[in-house]
């Protein structure tokens, strides 16, 4: 008598590498949670390790401490948040005419999230400015930054610019990160309307010069990143 044919498809072992990759990467996602939620210097790594499923053994088995998982975390930021689409330039996707509008609750936790990982990022540059080893670190993610809008001003770079690419984007990210200072501090507010506007007169002048006002616009965050931020989640909603 023949033996059944099991139709179950065979289990794929996974590699040592494979497995510490996911582990790198789920202690990743816990810690960007618990950064943006307790800040920088509030997240523990026991408590991160659990969020994640693992002992605290785990993060000192990838990472070298705090503050170099919070680096992984700003790559991971920088990757999802300034990938190779990005274009601070562009005006956000809008909903299709269909769609329902997030509810209030969920409309408020992508604002949540960019104003809670902006402090825990105040916290780590205060603490890494006076280490002569982790500024090192800081400034090559800041570049990562500069780098981006550098793409950004040198495809829109009009003939008559004088001003060098790099130091024009230099000129964007300060733009950017002196935008989310104010919005942070309560001292000021600029929305994601204003701070296109401000992008393209760094990036083509004259042309941006001439058009029109920017509608402000009451309900939009003034942090930076807020609709990216919306878009991913929906996204992952989605899939």
């Amino acid at each position: 008598m023949d033996r059944p044919h099991s139709t179950s498809a065979p289990r794929v072992r996974r590699s040592r590498a494979e497995q510490k990759r996911e582990t790198r990467d789920a202690l990743t996602v816990a810690a960007l949670v618990a950064f943006t939620r307790d800040g920088y210097h509030g997240a523990s790594l026991e408590g991160i390790a659990n969020e994640a499923g693992f002992s605290k053994g785990a993060v000192y088995s990838n990472f070298g401490g705090k503050a170099e998982l919070f680096l992984a975390v700003m790559d991971y930021n920088l990757g999802a948040l300034r990938g190779a689409d990005w274009d601070p330039l562009a005006m956000p996707e809008a909903s299709g005419s269909g769609a329902p509008e997030p509810s209030a609750g969920h409309d408020e936790d992508p604002a949540r999230m960019v104003r809670g990982f902006g402090l825990a990022m105040l916290e780590f540059i205060a603490t890494a400015a006076r280490d002569d080893t982790l500024i090192h670190s800081l400034r090559a993610r800041v570049q990562v930054l500069i780098d981006a809008y550098g793409r950004v001003a040198a495809a829109g770079r009009p003939d008559d610019e004088e001003l060098p690419v790099d130091e024009v984007a230099q000129l964007m990210a300060a733009l950017e990160q002196g935008a989310t200072m104010l919005a942070l501090s309560g001292a000021a507010s600029i929305d994601s309307a204003l701070l296109r506007t401000g992008l393209r007169r760094l990036v083509t002048p004259a042309a941006a010069a001439n058009e029109p006002s920017p509608v402000r616009d009451a309900h939009a965050s003034p942090l930076p990143d807020v609709e990216r931020v919306r878009r991913l989640i929906r996204d992952t909603i989605d899939s």
